[in-house]
């Protein structure tokens, strides 16, 4: 088969002449830049040289670069003021307007040590840094002042001074950039002024609309406009996002209980030292996740006697800058151990809401002793989110060399390691790692039994009060005489003695004992059945084992809901909240479970009594039971 060309009669239909300006226009969207739309139809129809950014739409996409969160954005605002020597940073949200209509205002100000006009322009420009690729400070790209204002604003107002009444101001505004028709576009020069324009003024000099209890006084930064003046000092700079459209919260409260809460935490060394952050008018305490700073703000909690963390150990780990790179950088391990012994009985809410204990804070990560990243979820550092590393505590510090390492956002906004360096961290810790969770499964273990209730409990008085009911009584002989019963309660004295609670007198202890036919006690012993039935004078002892895995998985966790169950259910360490129709069946059903095994006593006490060879065969059954016991618990 063959095909026939054309004949030189017949012509080829040509195509159709391609509108430029429709072709490249109609598609973008409706909110797209009209000076940027302009600029690129002219490029690609009169063939001019193509700039490496289009202006217009490169800052108007900026503005979703993606910050986790409002507060996120303001750390790139400190970050810039700590970085050029400030001592002071005020923070503020600015609500204004009835509700459901609200305008907020956001405004950093910070006592550095201000921009000349030549550097401020460059400041504003996108990449413009005095400190670029230096990596010894906070900052290090020249992006973080514009993109972090751009986030939350349209517009991004610089003020800043070196001498008094000198103040110099730059604006970028996203519509104005995006209406310009120029091929390259250019910022305007820096405005002067003698004084701050009135809005800004009412926000250093006018209450905040949050907090508004009396109890949460407001520091102003001055108290009328010629104040303004005086304490705006030789140097400094403001960064004002007027009207803004993309925050956290709608409202001022949230914003600024969310950052009160994390600049605490992300500049906790810079507070240490005496920087002094203020967030709408009260000033941020430090807060230490690892609760070793003495001056952070879980020392002020009254009901704690013991105010620092266990330093387990430190380690310096070489860490290449890159993989088989043969420059290495030294990041420091620190491993940290709260007091579980000491605040481990203390009210939940205490801990919960007061210390922070349960908050999700196992992990952080500190560059340059600023806080880049903290959780709870690092499974190839050995930590996982679990109730017993909320009482243990990592912080690993390293410098901006390892940024590529530890995978360091240019927003600073979390690490993503690398592979080699979790490895090289988790050969260093994983064995103390492993010896800091046992022992805090211990003194968990330990606390849990000594708090399980004063006097005589619930299942031991249940017990004693249903003995009568029994179809056998236990087999004890009553004393007659005062002799027998002097030898009885001489007896049960030294019995008490034994069985005596942490919390307990010997008389306490006698009277408890002395009261009930039943007793619960426990024991830590790696070799032991998970319980133990002994019969002495006249009363059943259930020994349970806190270190056999039935306690901690079962006993234990029942336990600890039993205790804190209130009217809103209950929530875990690792922050599951259980319902309360479920929860308030949690002690119910330990009762049930500590009669199983009362019941269980009782009738070991009876059947072996003086028959050896079914003391043995209890001995066998508790043993051979536990083993199994075990094996089928901890094996997942």
């Amino acid at each position: 088969m063959t095909t026939e060309s054309p004949s030189q009669n017949e012509t080829t239909p040509e195509k159709p002449e391609i509108d430029l300006e429709t072709e490249t226009s109609h598609q973008w969207g409706d909110s797209a830049p009209k000076g940027g739309r302009t600029v690129l139809n002219r490029i690609l129809k009169d063939g001019a040289k193509v700039p490496l950014f289009l202006g217009q739409t490169v800052v108007k996409s900026l503005r979703d670069v993606g910050y986790n969160s409002t507060t996120s954005a303001i750390c790139e605002h400190i970050d810039n003021a700590l970085q050029w020597g400030a001592d002071e940073v005020r923070v503020y949200f600015n609500q204004s307007g009835k509700r459901g209509a609200y305008k907020m205002d956001v405004l950093v100000l910070d006592n550095g040590q201000g921009m000349p006009p030549h550097v401020l322009k460059v400041a504003t420009s996108f990449g413009g840094s005095m400190v670029y690729e230096n990596r010894s400070g906070i900052g290090r790209f020249g992006m973080g002042m514009k993109t972090a204002a751009l986030s939350m604003s349209p517009v991004l107002d610089v003020y800043s001074w070196q001498e008094p009444q000198a103040i110099y101001s730059m604006t970028l505004d996203v519509e104005a950039i995006g209406s310009s028709r120029s091929n390259l576009v250019e910022l305007d020069d820096p405005e002067l002024h003698a004084d701050l324009p009135s809005e800004i003024t009412d926000i250093l000099t006018i209450p905040m609309a949050f907090p508004k209890n009396p109890d949460d006084t407001q520091w102003l930064f001055a108290e009328d406009r010629d104040e303004v003046r005086e304490q705006l000092g030789n140097s400094g700079t403001i960064v004002f996002m007027p009207d803004c459209d993309r925050l956290t919260y709608r409202t001022a409260k949230p914003l600024v209980e969310h950052a009160t809460q994390v600049l605490g935490r992300v500049y906790r060394r810079y507070i240490a030292e005496g920087k002094k952050i203020f967030v709408n008018n009260r000033q941020v305490e430090a807060f230490d996740p690892t609760y070793w700073m003495t001056s952070a703000r879980h020392t002020k909690v009254a009901e704690i006697t013991t105010k620092q963390s266990q330093l387990i150990r430190s380690w310096p780990v070489e860490i290449p800058v890159e993989e088989d790179s043969t420059t290495v950088s030294t990041a420091l391990v620190k491993l940290y151990m709260l007091p579980i012994q000491e605040w481990g009985s203390l009210p939940r809410k205490v801990l919960k809401n007061n210390l922070q204990v349960f908050g999700d804070h196992t992990v952080s990560f500190m560059r340059n002793d600023r806080e880049v990243e903290i959780g709870s979820s690092y499974r190839k550092l050995g930590v996982s989110k679990h109730s017993d590393n909320n009482w243990l505590r990592l912080q690993i510090d390293f410098s901006g060399e390892l940024d590529e390492a530890f995978g360091v956002a240019a927003n600073k906004q979390g690490v993503r390691p690398k592979g080699y360096v979790l490895k090289a961290i988790h050969d260093k810790i994983g064995e103390e790692l492993k010896k800091t969770r046992d022992t805090i499964k211990k003194s968990k273990a330990e606390q849990s039994a000594a708090t399980s209730g004063t006097g005589v409990g619930k299942a031991e008085r249940q017990a004693s009060d249903t003995d009568v009911f029994q179809g056998k009584q236990l087999p004890f002989k009553e004393p007659t005489t005062e002799e027998e019963k002097a030898a009885l309660d001489q007896n049960l004295r030294a019995l008490a003695v034994g069985l005596k609670r942490d919390d307990e007198s010997d008389d306490e202890a006698f009277e408890r004992v002395n009261s009930s036919n039943y007793i619960i006690t426990f024991r830590h012993d790696d070799y032991w059945p998970f319980y133990h039935c002994d019969f002495q004078y006249g009363k059943v002892i259930l020994t349970i084992n806190k270190a056999h895995p039935f306690f901690t998985q079962v006993w234990q966790p029942l336990a600890e809901i039993a205790k804190s169950v209130d009217g809103n259910g209950h929530e875990t360490d690792d922050g599951v909240l259980i319902p309360q129709e479920t929860a308030t069946k949690c002690p119910d059903l330990l009762v049930a479970i500590q009669l199983l095994l009362l019941s269980l006593g009782r009738t070991q006490s009876h059947m072996s009594l003086d028959v050896e060879e079914h003391r043995k065969m209890f001995e066998t059954l508790r043993r051979e039971w536990s083993g199994n016991f075990k094996t089928q618990l901890e094996t997942k």
